[in-house]
């Protein structure tokens, strides 16, 4: 999280605006001689409107609700990938970052639990990333008896597969073989096979890889799925190395459904500034 984002939120608390209510004082009766009635002048209220803020944001209390902001983002990215494509709309989706740390394993996770949350199909969340495993402590659950288990094991692929939060979210963790083994259970007959059963088993699957510029295993991944999206990190990814990969991924008819741009930085508004 950037600087400005946190100094955004620290700042927030004070831009709550209470609705104001405006009463005019009722106006002083005339002196009249005799008997005549008073004439009292009710007070009239002037409702004043919340001012609405000019850049894009939510709050929740006066504070940026980011939570709200991620699923809303998580599920910008799952209609472009999977429902306003106009090929045939994928269903088994690999995600890999440029470099280590970009972020691409909770991308990951937040797109599956989007998809999840606004289609009727089941989603698979694989986690492929044999070296530096991270979904199952994301979920907070075991990962053993996973992914490559499959690969090197008998059975059918949902026996290695768990529920997490309903039926229709499923994780497929790395499993418990070390990641020296990994070239060669991606680059196995055996892979294409278990591929084919996750897309019997499930409606999509969306598959965490390792990172382009250290491994391989993203683009043997990729050769069995139906697209790929990269995971950039603002600031940190050199253009260079992420158009050399794109044009690899291209060169390798691989379909490159799009790009991540995580940790981006927002401008702070001048009212804001002055509130620092």
């Amino acid at each position: 999280m950037s600087k400005n984002f946190e100094l955004m939120l620290r700042a927030g608390k004070s831009w709550e605006v209470a609705p104001a209510v405006e009463i005019e004082k009722p106006a002083r009766p005339e002196r009249v001689e005799g008997p005549k009635p008073v004439e009292r002048v009710q007070p009239v209220q002037h409702i004043v409107p919340i001012r609405k803020k000019h850049w894009d944001g939510r709050r929740r209390r006066g504070r940026l609700d980011i939570d709200q902001l991620a699923r809303e983002e998580s599920f910008h990215l799952i209609q472009r990938i999977f429902f306003l494509q106009t090929q045939t709309p994928p269903r088994v989706v690999v995600f890999a970052g440029i470099d280590h740390g970009n972020g691409c394993s909770r991308i990951c996770s937040q797109a599956a639990e989007a998809l999840e949350g606004n289609s009727r199909g089941t989603v698979c969340l694989v986690d492929a990333n044999f070296r530096t495993p991270s979904l199952s402590r994301v979920f907070n659950t075991t990962n053993h008896h996973g992914f490559s288990d499959s690969l090197a094991g008998e059975g059918p692929i949902r026996s290695f597969a768990k529920p997490l939060h309903t039926d229709s979210l499923w994780l497929l963790s790395s499993g418990s073989l070390a990641g020296g083994d990994s070239h060669g259970l991606l680059n196995s007959v055996r892979l294409k096979a278990r591929f084919e059963e996750l897309r019997n088993e499930f409606d999509y699957v969306l598959v965490d890889a390792p990172p382009l510029t250290h491994y391989s295993d993203a683009i043997a991944l990729a050769r069995v799925a139906d697209g790929f999206v990269l995971v950039l990190e603002a600031n940190s990814t050199r253009r260079e190395a992420a158009v050399r990969i794109s044009e690899n991924l291209r060169a390798a008819q691989i379909r490159v459904l799009g790009a991540v741009l995580n940790k981006r930085e927002f401008p702070i508004p001048d009212a804001l500034y002055r509130k620092l």
